[in-house]
């Protein structure tokens, strides 16, 4: 068995790891598509938008709704291949600890 000790300096050890990754993510770029590529969302795997580019054919005034529309699905896009890289990082960092059936880190 484990000494408290032994236990908090693991505990530390985990929390420096996860916040280094954490950190990381927000380097993970991720492009979120719509309109078969006429809108596109570019954000890190933390969720932050980098940037957004419209294709010029979008840019006309009877097109309004469908560009908003695009943006929206784009940004979702973007969103869910932010969660899974988001994701897909914290497992890599998570594999090797020890934690309870249905323990989830705060991310």
């Amino acid at each position: 068995m484990k000494s408290i000790e032994d236990i908090m300096a693991m505990a530390q050890n985990v929390q420096a790891e996860l916040t280094k990754a954490q950190d990381g993510l927000d380097k993970i770029e991720v492009e979120g598509v719509a309109g078969g590529g006429l809108v596109k969302v570019r954000a890190s795997a933390k969720g932050r938008i980098i940037g957004i580019e419209i294709d010029e054919s979008l840019l006309q005034p009877s097109e309004k709704q469908m560009v908003e529309d695009l943006v929206v699905a784009a940004f979702n896009d973007a969103k869910a291949k932010a969660d899974a890289a988001s994701g897909a990082e914290m497992a890599k960092m998570t594999s090797g600890i020890p934690l309870p059936p249905g323990f989830k880190l705060p991310f």
